[in-house]
């Protein structure tokens, strides 16, 4: 599996727009502080098609320390962000294993 880092995708973007690769690392960036603010405010962001990032708070609960398994350990609640694919997001992954696709 290969990892597609932000530099990747700039140079991708900007190879199939035409635009320069700092004009695209731009809006890129805009895009991602953009995301990060409207969640940190606790706003869904829906990308149609592709997915939605939500927050979730995790209720508190009692963990173990591996290293010292005698001796609880409190786990406060705290925020997470989570992500829900969307439908043809769903697909195209899906299509990675041709034998799931097939029973679907």
């Amino acid at each position: 599996m290969a990892t597609v880092t932000k530099r990747d995708l700039v140079v991708q973007i900007s190879d199939q727009t035409g635009l320069t690769q700092n004009q695209v690392f731009d809006v890129l960036q805009l895009f991602l502080d953009n995301t990060t603010s409207h969640l940190a405010h606790n706003s869904e962001v829906v990308l149609r098609n592709f997915g939605t990032f939500e927050i979730r708070v995790t209720k508190p609960k009692v963990g173990r320390n591996p290293n010292n398994p005698g001796h609880d350990v409190a786990i406060p609640a705290r925020a997470v962000v989570k992500f829900k694919p969307g439908k043809e997001l769903k697909e195209k992954v899906l299509q990675l294993l041709p034998e799931v696709s097939a029973f679907r």
